[in-house]
């Protein structure tokens, strides 16, 4: 019986590329759509890019365009990068959508109407200094529960707890370092306790790995907490219907782009949004990282119980990725961009190595660069395609490209492997793909034990007809093989399909047999890996990538730049350092990186030309503020006019510099010491 299924990926983020990590996910999904399209299942892939939220906003500012304009190139970029791994979604949109507009209030209205949305007053982190209300993950500080330090502001990834941003202890804003005030708003809740036994019997009825449900249990324990999904402007998202200043928190709408996702399917194809949504036969399958499993597991499921829609069938959740035992690294250069791999190495390269490494559970897989070399060149260049290698041009140079019919011996070297159909769909379907390319390397390493002991090479120059009976049954072993390891090479496949002109290969196929067939001309299948390319491919990871200063080797700057000449303790004091508030703030035309500061230390002004434009976008912000400014500098007359001063600021550069700054009861004018 054909089955209807829709299957998603966890959307990326539209504020940076696609990387090596994100790919696990992407291939491990694309992997069991394929598989499940070969056995002849309705199955379909949507997905999405998650366009909404603050750092969309911040990045999009600091880079001084539009959000629109940022995700719009982002989409185009992992559109780009998908494609060349061979990731073929059916479907792949934005949650910037019109259709995720829509499907975000129908969902929240049904909730309210229901009386599972809440309304009340919050304390929240705000960040004076920036002038908005911190989020989640712009916010860090210790652990309220274990004590941990530099943790995001809803939850701790060293104990796993869940808090809210004010329960941190040792707080500071992510975006410029200053710790937060508390203030006070009214924000919508989603009431998850409202579905306490329904999610308890959804979990229960095997919807998510064992290893998952255990972990669900402890969440059960400690009792479901109403879950925040409002957030405040500034931000970047969907108003919330009546409301002008609030929005829809982004975890909110980012799952409803699944359903958006789909709808836009539909509406290209002609299908029925509801069969997919709303027809209980309709199996729903998610895969996605253990990171999100609490939102996936139990509000997302809640959120569509609570409305009216289908819960998933299914949830496929997958570790994390290491590179050589360790977490990836930008100091390192094991941080690999999706481009950056494809300058150098074969994509069918990693799609066949995180297969080997993928089974049904969410322990870490790891990337380790000399056994990804070794693997690469030992099964999939040498025992799976070396058994074409040998035979496609053996048979066309001598034997007029022409199969011939299969004997008994043939036959019964075949049988294993058209036996093995079924065990190896059992694994792909529980996506224990280690577990498959085991069995199908092993039908492999038979396969050529087949052709050694036969000899073809040999037996063409005294009995053709032998040989071809050899080379026939190995490229009906071929074709079985390739049936199996289509939805993990598809590229491969499609060259083999090509070589010995067969029609695309169905997972039926491996069933039936192939005789008196005419192949076409050869074409290499795979290159062996060049352990050069692999180095250079994590030497250019380490050029381009930004240093994660927590990860760096390298020197200081204190370190790696020579020491100006001494001065003594009186020149320096010589330096008259006093607060100055900010009058007025505005860009230069002309200087990229300039703002031009009118400053009031007390009674004299001065006009100071500050290099600090990157990080104090809009400029206004800092209107207000009392700065550190060395009062007694000369004039300095500069190509856009003349600085009367100077202010202190600290920072690597860029959007990083972050001017020295008075409390609120200092006076302009005072004396630092």
């Amino acid at each position: 019986m054909t089955r209807t299924i829709l299957v998603t990926a966890a959307l990326p983020y539209a504020n940076g590329p696609i990387h090596i990590g994100h790919l696990v996910e992407y291939i491990q999904t694309d992997i069991w759509v394929r598989f499940q399209k070969m056995r002849a299942n309705d199955c379909i892939y949507c997905c999405a890019d998650d366009t909404h939220g603050t750092p969309i906003m911040i990045r999009a500012r600091q880079e001084g365009i539009d959000p629109e304009r940022l995700i719009a190139r982002m989409h185009a970029e992992h559109t780009r990068d998908f494609a060349d791994f061979d990731v073929a979604f059916d479907n792949y949109y934005s949650t910037h959508s019109p259709e995720n507009r829509r499907l975000s209030e129908t969902i929240f209205s049904r909730l309210r109407e229901a009386g599972h949305i809440a309304e009340r007053e919050v304390e929240q982190a705000y960040c004076a200094r920036d002038a908005m209300f911190l989020p989640d993950r712009f916010i860090r500080g210790a652990c309220p529960k274990c004590g941990a330090p530099d943790q995001y502001g809803d939850s701790c990834e060293v104990c796993h707890a869940t808090y809210t941003p004010v329960e941190l202890a040792d707080a500071r804003c992510s975006v410029c370092g200053t710790p937060p005030e508390r203030r006070r708003s009214l924000h919508y809740f989603f009431r998850l306790a409202d579905f306490t036994e329904p999610l308890q019997e959804w979990i229960a009825g095997g919807h998510v790995h064992e290893q998952v449900q255990n972990k669900l249990q402890e969440w059960f324990a400690q009792g479901l907490r109403d879950w925040d999904i409002s957030r405040d402007a500034p931000y970047f998202g969907f108003l919330i219907p009546g409301e002008t200043d609030k929005y829809f928190y982004v975890w909110l709408d980012a799952p409803i782009g699944y359903m958006a996702s789909t709808m836009d399917y539909c509406r290209r194809t002609g299908r029925d949004f509801e069969a997919y949504w709303c027809d209980p036969a309709t199996e729903i399958v998610h895969f996605l990282g253990k990171d999100i499993t609490y939102f996936h597991a139990l509000f997302w499921p809640a959120m569509l119980m609570g409305s009216g829609f289908n819960a998933p069938r299914r949830l496929v959740i997958h570790g994390f990725l290491t590179v050589n035992g360790e977490k990836m690294s930008k100091s390192r250069g094991t941080f690999v961009s999706a481009a950056t791999y494809l300058r150098h190495l074969d994509p069918q390269y990693l799609r066949y190595y995180y297969a080997c490494k993928l089974g049904p559970g969410t322990e870490d897989i790891d990337l380790n660069l000399d056994d990804f070399v070794s693997r690469i060149d030992s099964d999939l260049v040498g025992k799976l395609a070396n058994l074409a290698s040998r035979s496609v041009p053996m048979l066309n140079k001598n034997l007029e490209g022409r199969c011939g019919a299969l004997s008994e011996e043939a036959r019964r070297m075949l049988a294993p492997l058209q036996e093995a159909a079924e065990t190896i769909a059992a694994d792909y379907e529980s996506c224990n793909y280690a577990a498959a390319v085991r069995r199908i390397c092993h039908l492999a390493d038979e396969v050529n034990r087949y052709v050694d002991q036969r000899k073809p090479w040999l037996a063409i120059r005294q009995d053709r007809e032998h040989a071809r009976e050899t080379l026939t049954a190995t490229l009906n072993a071929v074709r079985i093989l390739t049936v199996y390891l289509k939805p993990v090479l598809p590229g491969f496949a499609a060259k083999i399909e090509t070589m010995l002109g067969l029609e695309p290969l169905q997972w039926s196929h491996a069933g039936s047999v192939w005789e008196h067939g005419r192949i076409g001309g050869f074409e290499r299948l795979l290159e062996r890996v060049d352990p050069e390319k692999v180095n250079a491919m994590i030497e250019e990871s380490k050029m381009e990538q930004p240093q994660d200063r927590k990860e760096t080797s390298q020197p200081s700057p204190l370190e790696a730049e020579p020491l100006a000449p001494e001065i003594s303790f009186d020149e320096f004091m010589k330096v008259d350092l006093r607060l100055a508030r900010v009058v007025r703030a505005e860009t230069v035309d002309g200087a990229d990186k300039l703002l031009r500061l009118e400053l009031d230390l007390g009674g004299p002004k001065r006009t100071v030309l500050a290099g600090i434009r990157q990080a104090y976008d809009p400029p206004e912000r800092l209107v207000g503020r009392l700065l550190v400014v060395a009062a007694n500098l000369a004039p300095r007359k500069m190509k856009f006019g003349v600085s009367e001063g100077m202010i202190l600021a600290a920072g690597p550069g860029g959007s990083e510099v972050f001017c020295l700054t008075a409390d609120a009861g200092s006076q302009a004018g005072q004396r630092v010491h």
